[in-house]
């Protein structure tokens, strides 16, 4: 786990290169993605810590262009015959390949960024580290039911291609992410972060149980649209909903995306960044394309969609740094994706003292009860889940409602109310003057751990159509 890893895994990246030249000959192209995962998860419920694991892995991707035919393979072996094993049965696979005459080449030998910085005391955390995070948010919950999880990773990864091109690169991640439950109410906290140091497990369990406190003996209120104010886990379905069926390169292409570039499809609040060296990210794609950041909604305007090498030379753009496992099926996707908080600084603000500061009940921090402070009657919204798209090309989706859900009249929480399902074309619900309001910090939240987040404040939107009960 320390730059020793980096030279071992491109030593590797090397050796495969190698390998494909001496037996598939001088012509053949390859590209090579070597990454390394240290994971280590301590999960908690019922208050209790349950579960404590850590796990290594290695992967070496290989993508092999010979004889005008391409194929691509991958393994979790480094030794010698692992190495040989992958290029012979990648070999095969091209030789069954058919032609592919739109083979986009290799990455030429470019720089590449170094990087968000790495926090070793983060790659290197311990178990007790993170226990200690857990037992602040069990104690800040005051008795009661708690659970969740705390924890750190550490990626590293070193590409090397038949062009000459090299690239190396490493970062590290923490997250929490808990429940309190009062009786059948859950109130939720969570915060993804660069550094271990950053997560404060009490304030994160302080806000969970207000919030859980708030949400006891909710109403049922008739389906319909309304106003709302939605939190940073709920805006966070919003991006990545956006992100896997809007600006993805291959939809866009097949004419599957709502996406218009040069098109004020949002309102001009809306500024949509994917930021990858922001945070928690590696500098480079799988096909060794430098990554950058990439504007994919200005002021309201959209502005472009995420490209691999073989998307991009087809639209005549070139690659924006999407090449990804898969990305030939399901199209490249922006994974760290920021909607700018509004008048703040980038970067500006602490993202841990927004998460703590004025813990009240259902309205847990200053940017919340700004937007709610303004609405005269509609609903205050923590989160949604099981998201499903119901028509891709206009991104409609349904979904529930989760982990409290508050009426808001004349500016203030009166009562909490039942789950909602609903069904919301996303991109409308952003639409030109549908936004009222944005926070002004911005809250990182936790996804996969693949290097993947979504960074947001609250967003208060003009209406939001919700169908009916979460059982309906």
């Amino acid at each position: 786990m320390s730059e020793r890893s980096v030279s071992a895994e491109l030593e590797i990246a090397a050796g495969v290169v190698d390998l494909v030249r001496h037996t598939a000959g001088p012509g053949a192209e390859a590209e090579v993605l070597v990454t390394r995962t240290d994971l280590a998860l301590t999960r908690f419920a019922n208050s209790f810590i349950h579960q404590n694991v850590s796990e290594t892995g290695v992967a070496v991707h290989l993508r092999l262009h010979v004889d005008g035919r391409t194929a691509t393979g991958s393994g979790s072996r480094v030794d010698a015959d692992g190495l040989a094993a992958l290029v012979e049965r990648t070999r095969a696979a091209a030789r069954l390949a058919p032609p592919d005459p739109a083979w986009p080449g290799l990455t030429a030998p470019t720089s590449v960024p170094s990087g968000p910085a790495v926090d070793e005391a983060t790659a290197f955390a311990s178990p007790d580290e993170r226990a200690e995070r857990v037992r602040a948010f069990v104690d800040a919950v005051d008795g009661l039911e708690a659970a969740g999880y705390c924890r750190t990773a550490y990626r590293s990864g070193a590409f090397a291609n038949s062009a000459g091109h090299t690239a190396v690169g490493r970062a590290t991640e923490a997250a929490m992410d808990g429940i309190a439950r009062a009786g059948g109410a859950d109130g939720v906290a969570r915060l993804c972060a660069d550094r271990l140091a950053d997560l404060d497990g009490a304030a994160l369990g302080a806000r969970a149980a207000a919030k859980a406190r708030a949400a006891a003996e909710p109403v049922e209120l008739p389906p319909g649209h309304y106003e709302v104010v939605l939190e940073p886990a709920a805006v966070a379905d919003l991006l990545q909903n956006l992100a896997w069926y809007g600006f993805n390169g291959k939809r866009y292409a097949e004419r599957q995306s709502f996406a218009e570039p040069g098109t004020a499809q949002f309102d001009p609040a809306v500024t949509l960044v994917d930021d990858p060296l922001h945070a928690s990210a590696l500098p480079f794609d799988l096909e060794g394309t430098p990554r950058r950041a990439l504007p994919l909604v200005q002021s309201g305007t959209t502005g472009a969609v995420a490209y691999d090498r073989r998307g991009g030379a087809e639209a005549g753009t070139g690659s924006t740094g999407h090449g990804m496992p898969g990305s030939a099926t399901f199209g490249p996707i922006p994974h760290n994706i920021r909607l700018l908080a509004a008048g703040a600084d980038p970067g500006a603000g602490s993202a841990a003292a927004a998460v703590s500061a004025g813990v009240t009940g259902a309205v847990g921090d200053p940017d919340t009860a700004a937007l709610v402070s303004g609405m005269r009657r509609g609903l205050l919204v923590s989160d949604f889940w099981y998201t499903r798209v119901l028509d891709p090309k206009q991104l409609v989706v349904t979904g529930l409602t989760r982990n409290g859900v508050w009426l808001v009249e004349d500016g203030v929480p009166t009562r909490a109310v039942r789950d909602f399902r609903f069904t919301e074309s996303y991109p409308l619900a952003m639409g030109p003057g549908r936004v009222l309001g944005l926070g002004r910090t911005a809250i990182r939240q936790p996804a996969r751990v693949d290097g993947s987040w979504y960074e947001t404040p609250a967003l208060r939107l003009a209406s939001w159509h919700f169908t009916g009960g979460a059982s309906g």
